[in-house]
């Protein structure tokens, strides 16, 4: 089919607007309008582009531009179809049978390029309406996909024909009468990455327990016969290595990153803290690796996960495995993935909040209403459960402060010492006594979001309006200029007005905005001057004393921040103390334990009254799976019910020398040792020492003992 001489109009749509999107649509605009430039037929083509996010874009953009060309640059999904968003801004699959409705409604198309991958069932159906289709029946990536464009629009601007084919090949494109040096090689990213670095490096997740150990060897060994560099620690690391040096190197170096979830590594600090590394990995890598590869073994996709795997898996789709018949599919698929050099596990046409495990306050991601007496302690206590224990006075004098007008509540601790349950009882507090309360998951945030104000605020504006069914009236106030302006004027002429009693705002995890100075500043600067209007006495303070903010952070998040760095130096500080003996002995009785001041005594002087590994230790002894005498000789080794937690501390002080040196100072000597300023903060942090002006202490025996043996001094 040769086009006419008349003047054709070229649509370019873009289903994605990131970054990365954005670079390769405005590169493909240059390459098709330098193709363009060179025919002596340029001035016959006008050229478009715009944005179809929403398949209403799409409809919009056919309609109103009634375009000969549509050039598709975005993301398809196996055959399911080509991705966009809905209205909520969440993953939404446009199916062939969708799409071929919709280009029936255009006549005036002649030509359609879907330069997304796996859309060749998509072309299919749109073929039924127009005659000349492309779709791609493979992974390609954005350096294939400028390729294909270029190949395509230098021959059509030479004015040659159009081919009369819907397929991508895997090899090239092909295109008839297009000379052979314009024709295009699949070749993507990780492609090029190979060939000047060799083949990509593997990193398998998984827990020594089965089926996970047999499911991950079966892997390791199916990667190893073709010939891709493979680790997994129980086939890898070799006699007297540093295992959390070796792991610290592997995981920079690798390019896929299997992670096996299991209901046990669900729980695990130990994966949750490789797949943070994974995660800050990919941020700063230009070609956005590690990719993660998750699969749920015997771990229903419905069964939640713990706040911070939740934040960094909720937008990647998993794949189960549920016995040896479901091996072979998965190994094919990972071997396709991998060779391919793309994710063709791709993000989820859904958040994973939408399937049926939304954030309440009542039911928390992990764990949810079975009695934890059950299951293995880890995340939040419910607000139903009968586990948690009270620190007075610090509940009641919160209960007491979140009632005042501007109040401003920061709960800080280390990891595992209950921030989370004492913020859900402080909302549920307010709610109890007739205030709008509503928490807020920092987990939940896009990681791109911590290095741009404007966007960080739009999603936090986007997140509360929503609860408040205020959304619809946020883009009126989402314009011009001052980013904390506009977010300011939504909260005070519209959410604020819009309630007729306070607002309670429960912001968790808002450590992850810290390591971001470019906008921590100012964000944390921005919740201060609500705090500070609450206290002006003017006319518009009325409307501030209606906020009251609580704040949880871990102060682990401190260690790689100067030591001078804080969000905050006002409002009511909680830090959150360990259990005393009474409170220790309180939930051994809540477990039904026996013996318990036998078993407090021994517990205070291995783990102190650190608040999770008490949790732990009862559990565990509830479960009759080790006896008080083995727990106390097994908790610092590697077998004990502590090796978890611990191995995560020790990769954790693997990035700081500096710490680690200092660490092995006081678990060495018998007596408090003084350590200098920064160090003695940054371990306080961290939750491994006591102090005692700059003297240090270790915190519990068990860590003295653990990292005596697994630090050099």
């Amino acid at each position: 089919m040769i086009l006419p001489s008349t003047i054709r109009r070229i649509l370019i749509l873009s289903a994605n607007p990131v970054d990365a999107a954005r670079l390769r649509l405005d590169q493909e605009v240059r390459e098709i309008q330098e193709g363009l430039k060179l025919s002596a037929k340029r001035d016959q083509y006008e050229i478009i582009s715009q944005w179809a996010v929403r398949t209403e874009d799409l409809r919009r953009a056919l309609l109103e531009y009634e375009p000969h060309i549509v050039h598709f640059s975005g993301h398809g999904i196996s055959d399911k179809g080509i991705v966009f968003v809905d209205d909520e801004g969440r993953a939404k699959v446009a199916s062939g049978k969708a799409l071929s409705r919709l280009f029936k409604l255009c006549p005036f198309v002649e030509c359609v390029l879907l330069n997304a991958c796996y859309s060749e069932q998509q072309s299919e159906a749109i073929a039924q309406h127009v005659d000349c289709v492309i779709g791609m029946n493979k992974a390609i990536g954005d350096r294939a996909a400028i390729a294909f464009s270029t190949g395509f629009y230098d021959a059509l601007g030479y004015g040659r024909a159009f081919p009369e084919a819907y397929e991508f090949g895997l090899s090239a494109i092909e295109l008839e009468n297009i000379p052979e040096a314009s024709t295009p090689v699949l070749l993507t990213a990780a492609d090029s990455r190979r060939a000047a670095q060799g083949p990509a490096r593997i990193f398998i997740s998984y827990r020594d327990k089965a089926p996970d150990n047999l499911l991950a060897k079966q892997l390791y060994q199916y990667l190893d016969e073709n010939q891709h560099p493979v680790f997994m620690a129980g086939e890898s690391l070799k006699l007297g290595e540093s295992w959390s040096q070796r792991i610290s190197s592997e995981l920079k170096q690798c390019s896929y990153f299997i992670l096996l979830l299991s209901p046990t590594s669900a729980t695990s600090e130990m994966v949750t803290e490789e797949v943070k590394r994974v995660q800050m990995l990919r941020e700063q890598s230009q070609d956005n690796l590690p990719i993660i590869l998750p699969v749920r073994v015997n771990f229903s996709i419905d069964d939640p996960l713990n706040y911070e795997l939740r934040g960094y898996l909720q937008k990647i789709q998993q794949r189960e495995w549920h016995s040896d018949a479901d091996t072979p599919g998965l190994l094919q698929e990972i071997q396709s993935v991998i060779s391919v050099g793309q994710q063709n596990i791709a993000e989820e046409t859904a958040d994973l909040s939408s399937s049926g495990y939304p954030d309440r306050i009542d039911r928390p991601p992990l764990p949810v209403a079975e009695p934890e007496l059950y299951r293995e302690p880890g995340g939040a206590v419910p607000l139903t459960s009968g586990l948690y224990i009270e620190r007075p006075p610090i509940e009641q004098d919160c209960y007491q402060e979140v009632m005042q007008p501007g109040a401003l509540i920061r709960i800080k601790a280390p990891r595992q010492m209950g921030k989370t349950s004492l913020m859900a009882r402080i909302l549920r507090h307010a709610k109890q006594q007739g205030c709008e309360a509503i928490p807020l998951s920092f987990q939940r945030a896009d990681s791109h979001l911590f290095t741009d104000l404007d966007k960080l605020l739009h999603w936090f504006c986007t997140q509360i309006g929503r609860k408040l069914k205020q959304l619809k009236c946020l883009e009126d106030y989402w314009t011009g200029y001052g980013s904390k302006d506009k977010c300011n004027a939504y909260f005070e002429e519209c959410l604020l007005e819009s309630v007729d009693c306070p607002l309670v705002l429960g912001l968790d995890e808002v450590d992850r905005v810290f390591p971001h100075r470019e906008v921590a500043d100012d964000f944390f600067a921005l919740l201060r001057s609500w705090y500070e209007s609450a206290r002006y006495g003017d006319f518009g303070s009325e409307l501030w004393e209606k906020l009251r903010l609580v704040i949880v952070h871990s102060t682990e998040v401190y260690v790689p921040l100067n030591i001078n760095q804080s969000p905050f130096n006002v409002g009511k500080n909680v830090d959150l103390p360990e259990f005393d003996t009474h409170q220790i002995r309180d939930l051994g009785q809540r477990y039904n334990l026996e013996s318990t001041d036998e078993l407090t005594n021994k517990l205070t002087q291995l783990i102190g009254g650190h608040p999770y590994l008490t949790r732990k230790a009862f559990y565990h002894l509830r479960r009759q799976d080790v006896t008080l005498d083995e727990l106390m000789s097994t908790a610092s080794t590697e077998a004990g019910i502590y090796g978890d937690h611990l191995r995560r501390h020790l990769l954790n002080l693997e990035n700081y020398p500096a710490l680690s040196t200092a660490l092995y100072q006081v678990v060495t000597r018998n007596k408090p040792t003084d350590l200098d300023a920064e160090s003695a903060y940054k371990l306080e942090s961290m939750g491994l020492i006591r102090l005692r002006g700059n003297n240090a202490s270790p915190r519990c025996d068990v860590y003295r003992q653990y990292f005596i043996d697994h630090l050099d001094g």
